[in-house]
């Protein structure tokens, strides 16, 4: 194979989450313990660190990987989904993943995978793995596809993990309660392996306290543990430890971003995070890697500012939870009108969304180009319902032409409700 018949291997013959939803979910690690196997279990070789949430998984995974590269380590980094590259979810320093290796893992485990079946995702965390092996990393940041007990990523034994918090999403799988999604979530907390949790919550500290002590597992709760204040400049945001002085820059903007920076820093007081980087400058280390998460792991699609004339800004909020925060960044802002390109997937609480967006705003409504997605005149029938005004578009790319033709200098322009609506403008 040459690599563009790899990826349509693996986009045509691997069932895809992200794609079909449901049908390509697995609710087992038999197919991710087989292929791994049949790969001679790579995740052994090097040390990792385990990533879990409904939102800010993401961010937090790359924070990590930034600060461990500032201290010289060769960093795997695991995320998903990928939003222009599919190499962007395996990148050691902030390299993707080589075209050559794709095309060698696809044709050298070719047998197995038409044995095993696994999907899309698991074939893809083998090979990340692998990847991380051939590269000799030093550590590897592993990011939860789904939930955490039954995710292909939970056969990794990790020096700590994290739950950036739990909020309502994918609740088919995991339980329509915060408990029951916790406990999902709490699965990835291994024998004596430290966690931290990164938002307290009545409905969830009991099961997480639970688990860890069943684990015989340290447990920390990062907002219990760190509190700082944060000041938000035009592309950064300057961050204070309440209790140390310490000051930090994050290139991560948003006000949620808050929470994570909280979880990242709780995470830094880790004796087994500290004894990773094992250099006498760690202060440092932490600064220089919140300061320069974008270039140390080309981070996309938190915030994103496109251009300032108007203001233009994507971000992959894709659930009520994280919706939240968007929509109170958004309110942060100021400009004259605010004119809104959305596409979901189907498979959300779309109503629940709907009804946190500002109504004082103009819609673009549109699909992204997945099965998954929800068609662009069903989007607009709820959202009328949930008082949203605004025209239907054939595309995502049509949506936001629309939306900067009618914009003027002083509006905001959104691009936002799903992973997949960004990945078409970047």
């Amino acid at each position: 194979m040459n690599y563009k018949e790899a990826l349509d291997y693996l986009y045509s013959q691997l069932p895809m989450f992200h794609r079909i939803g449901a049908a390509a979910y697995k609710a087992n690690l038999d197919n991710t313990i087989a292929l791994c196997n049949a790969a001679d279990n790579p995740y052994k070789n090097f040390r990792t660190i385990h990533i879990a949430g409904t939102n800010g998984k993401g961010s937090v995974s790359n924070m990590l990987a930034s600060i461990c590269t500032e201290a010289g380590l060769k960093t795997g980094l695991f995320t998903s989904p990928h939003l222009v590259d599919f190499r962007e979810r395996i990148r050691v320093n902030g390299q993707m993943v080589s075209k050559e290796f794709v095309t060698e893992f696809l044709e050298e485990y070719k047998d197995n995978i038409e044995i095993i079946k696994p999907s899309f995702f698991e074939m893809t965390f083998v090979m990340a793995m692998a990847w991380f092996e051939k590269c000799n990393v030093d550590i590897a940041i592993v990011e939860t596809g789904m939930g955490g007990r039954l995710d292909s990523t939970n056969v990794i034994d990790p020096l700590f993990c994290v739950i950036t918090n739990i909020g309502f999403d994918h609740m088919q799988f995991l339980g329509n309660t915060l408990p029951s999604i916790a406990g999902e979530k709490a699965g990835i907390i291994k024998h004596k392996v430290p966690v931290v949790i990164g938002e307290s919550n009545t409905d969830t500290d009991p099961v997480f306290r639970e688990k860890a002590l069943k684990s015989g597992s340290m447990i920390l709760f990062a907002d219990k543990t760190v509190a700082i204040e944060a000041t938000e400049t035009p592309g950064y945001l300057e961050i204070t430890d309440s209790e140390t002085g310490k000051k930090y820059i994050s290139q991560l903007t948003g006000e949620y971003q808050i929470k994570n920076i909280t979880t990242l820093l709780a995470c830094a007081r880790l004796p087994e995070f500290r004894q990773l980087i094992d250099k006498p400058n760690y202060e440092e280390l932490i600064f220089s890697g919140l300061k320069n998460v974008l270039k140390n792991t080309g981070f996309r699609g938190r915030w994103q500012i496109l251009s300032r004339d108007p203001l233009t800004v994507c971000d992959i909020g894709h659930n009520v939870h994280g919706l939240k925060y968007v929509v109170n960044q958004i309110n942060r802002q100021e400009f004259n009108h605010l004119h809104f390109v959305l596409g979901v997937v189907n498979d959300k609480d779309i109503n629940g969304m709907l009804g946190l967006l500002p109504k004082n705003a103009t819609y673009y409504f549109c699909k992204a180009n997945i099965p998954r997605g929800l068609n662009e005149e069903e989007l607009k029938l709820l959202a009328n319902k949930a008082g949203l005004a605004g025209k239907t578009y054939h595309s995502v790319k049509e949506a936001l032409l629309a939306a900067k033709a009618q914009a003027i200098a002083t509006d905001m322009i959104f691009i936002g409700g799903s992973a997949f609506t960004v990945a078409e403008v970047l």
